[in-house]
């Protein structure tokens, strides 16, 4: 799949090729397994149809460091640059195993005829832009070709929450969980509040609706901004509404998390760890209730 998507993000022959910015000519490479892939749901090559050109071509850069980056040189705490620009964190979890990101570094060091690769076991995704603009170019198509996260960006808009996922200088790093249309679609079943688009999300109480946004975002403290490889397993978290957020067990590299109007039914992590300049967006398939 990796190199499927090479192709189509038309990077496959600068990856092949001598680097021209090295001495060495290397390139350095986080490649994410064929099972790193179909956790996107992306399977095949006609997969790749689903993501805007753009878009997948700025991901694949993400994964590549101009150069050689050892698995030696992969420290705790070390931020090492990405050819899209954006960095990266590497991350020990207490059982030893390192990550970048989310991604759990598999294998170090595996040696290509132009550098180095590591696997790991999930795609890297960054935007390069803030969460609010992060979430719009979603619901604008231009991440996937079909819009996602609609809800989302009119519910910010109804309850007048745009600077604050815009953020400013200075201001704390944000955990983000981004119920996904889907999940907004059954909240109307169970509230008999039919929201079969966007604008239907008018038709609630805008401070009930931005009671529940709040209880999606963690703002600073020790847990704003962070991946799925640094949240609290089997915890609680305030969100930035004051509700408690409550975090299930770390598993296969994602975890759930569920709000105290969720009761038994805990959200799931469909498209974890998405960089973005002021903090780090989750996409989730089940709204959390405060």
């Amino acid at each position: 799949m990796l190199e499927d998507a090479a192709v189509r993000g038309d990077v496959a022959v600068q990856l092949s090729s001598k680097n021209p910015s090295d001495p060495q000519g290397s390139y350095t490479v986080f490649a994410p397994t064929n099972a790193a892939f179909a956790r996107l749901g992306l399977n095949s090559a006609l997969d790749l149809i689903a993501l805007q050109p753009a878009f997948l071509r700025s991901t694949l850069l993400y994964h590549v460091f101009s150069g050689t980056l050892p698995g030696s040189a992969l420290t705790p705490g070390s931020m090492p640059a990405s050819a899209l620009g954006p960095t990266r964190r590497i991350i020990r979890r207490a059982d030893n195993s390192l990550y970048v990101n989310g991604s759990k570094i598999l294998r170090a060091d595996v040696p290509a005829a132009n550098g180095l690769i590591h696997p790991i076991d999930k795609v890297l995704l960054a935007t390069g832009v803030d969460v609010l603009n992060s979430a719009l170019a979603l619901e604008e198509g231009l991440v996937f070709v079909r819009p996602e996260l609609t809800f989302l960006v009119e519910a910010v808009a109804y309850c007048n929450l745009q600077s604050a996922l815009a953020g400013s200088p200075g201001s704390p790093p944000l955990t983000v969980f981004a119920p996904t249309d889907q999940a907004f679609r059954e909240l109307g079943v169970a509230l008999n509040v039919p929201l079969n688009q966007p604008r239907d999300i008018r038709n609630l109480p805008v401070a009930t609706v931005r009671a529940v946004l709040l209880n999606h975002v963690i703002a600073g403290g020790a847990q704003g901004g962070r991946f799925t490889s640094e949240l609290p397993e089997n915890s609680t978290v305030a969100s930035a509404g004051g509700g408690p957020l409550v975090f299930g067990s770390f598993n296969n590299g994602a975890l759930t998390v569920k709000g105290p109007g969720n009761g038994a039914s805990a959200a799931n992590l469909v498209i974890p760890d998405i960089q973005c300049t002021n903090g780090v967006v989750h996409v989730i398939d089940r709204v959390l209730l405060p």
